[in-house]
C-alpha cells in the first residue's frame, strides 16, 4: 500500500464587518466565534476593541460617581404596585 504524501491546505476565510458606532471596517476569521454569531443572529451587532473599552470604562465611571439603587419586587409588596 502507497499513501500520497500530499499535505491538505486548508483555505481561511476571512469575513468583513463594521462598527456599529465607529463605522471601522474589521476582519475576522469566519470559523471564531464571534462571526459564528454574528452570522448565525443577526440581531447581534459588531463593535470594535476601542469603543467597547470606552463604553466600558464610561459605564464603571458612572457607577463609581453616582450610587444606583436596584429595586426588586417581593411577594409582599407585588400588590401595591
Amino acid at each position: 500500500m502507497c499513501y500520497n504524501s500530499t499535505m491538505f491546505v486548508r483555505q481561511v476565510f476571512l469575513v468583513k464587518v463594521q462598527c456599529v458606532l465607529c463605522e471601522k471596517v474589521a476582519t475576522l476569521h469566519d470559523e471564531s466565534a464571534l462571526a459564528k454569531k454574528l452570522r448565525n443572529r443577526p440581531i447581534h451587532t459588531y463593535m470594535c476593541k476601542d469603543c467597547d473599552e470606552r463604553i466600558a470604562s464610561k459605564t464603571k465611571e458612572k457607577f463609581s460617581k453616582h450610587p444606583y439603587k436596584i429595586y426588586h419586587r417581593s411577594e409582599k409588596g407585588k400588590n401595591k404596585w
